[in-house]
């Protein structure tokens, strides 16, 4: 900012002063750049500010989703464990079929 806008950030520590202040986006307004140039800069440190924030953001959350996914997949003895229930489930209801196919006045077989 300082190459960009030399009249109102004569040092460095002015510039980078005011780059903390625009990427914090607390932006007191002690300082602006009155320049096209400076504009230009600031602008660019703006959304590059920006930018980061959202690709770090993006990273945070796709790890915390990631990670919730693998817990909530069921794992290989839940796939078993489940299918068991199926198959059960299934002889449970050809017991129930072949049951009520039976006229009443016929005992089981033991």
């Amino acid at each position: 900012m300082t190459v960009a806008d030399h009249h109102n950030f004569p040092s460095i520590g002015s510039g980078l002063w005011w780059a903390v202040q625009t990427v914090t986006t607390v932006g007191y307004g002690d300082q602006v750049p009155a320049t096209v140039a400076g504009r230009l800069v600031a602008a660019l440190v703006m959304l590059v500010g920006i930018g980061f924030l959202t690709v770090i953001t993006a990273a945070i959350t796709s790890t915390f989703v990631t990670r919730s996914r693998r817990e909530q997949t069921p794992s290989g003895a839940a796939n078993a464990t489940a299918e068991q229930l199926r198959q059960i489930a299934g002889r449970l209801e050809r017991i129930e079929a072949a049951l009520t196919d039976r006229p009443s006045g016929q005992a089981a077989n033991p």
